[in-house]
């Protein structure tokens, strides 16, 4: 029994002999999570994909909600003169947008980041490259469309009145047939 005792000693000091004995956690299953498969548009396009543009658009209200709501705060809750608002909503667009992203939930790619529903925490999201420009376009062009003082007059209604402007009116991305809506009616076509 002698000769034994230092391999035990040993084998207790370096971690060896002692596999698959009783006591040893057992081993975690492994997981893997694959990226979203993003198209040529996706990946190369500089505008945003059409399936895509309705999250973008809430992304877009939650953050103009988010820096008037701050700014509002700095003086009070009081309302801002025109020069402040319309300042806050250039910001607003030209922000850096590098927390969103683009992640595939149940086989439906989804933008995600702050403001918007459906975060997967056991997912892959890919964010940079073109997502950031593309959600400052798409905002510059939802303001500039309907007016700062239409999107600050909105905000001033709350949230819902700025998402409605913004993304489900007649031109909204998420109106009608867009983005999981109902479908629009045929228009009928004239012919000859």
């Amino acid at each position: 029994m002698r000769p034994a005792l230092p391999w035990l000693i040993l084998s207790l000091l370096t971690g060896t002999g002692g596999e698959g004995m009783c006591g040893d956690p057992p081993a975690a299953p492994a997981r893997s999570i694959p990226a979203p498969r993003l198209s040529a548009e996706e990946q190369l396009s500089p505008h945003m994909p059409e399936s895509l543009r309705c999250d973008a658009c809430h992304a877009i209200a939650f953050q103009i909600e988010e820096q008037l709501s701050r700014a509002e705060g700095k003086v009070g809750k009081k309302v801002l003169r025109e020069s402040d608002y319309m300042e806050v909503l250039e910001r607003s667009c030209s922000q850096g947008w590098e927390s969103y992203g683009v992640q595939e939930l149940d086989g439906q790619k989804r933008l995600a980041g702050p403001g918007l529903p459906m975060q997967e925490p056991m997912s892959v999201m890919v964010t940079g490259g073109t997502w950031p420009s593309r959600l400052s376009k798409l905002c510059h062009g939802a303001v500039g469309e309907r007016g700062e003082a239409r999107v600050y007059g909105a905000h001033r209604r709350g949230p819902a009145a700025l998402r409605e402007l913004l993304c489900h009116g007649d031109k909204g991305p998420c109106a009608g047939g867009k983005a999981g809506g109902p479908p629009p009616a045929k228009a009928l076509q004239n012919e000859l």
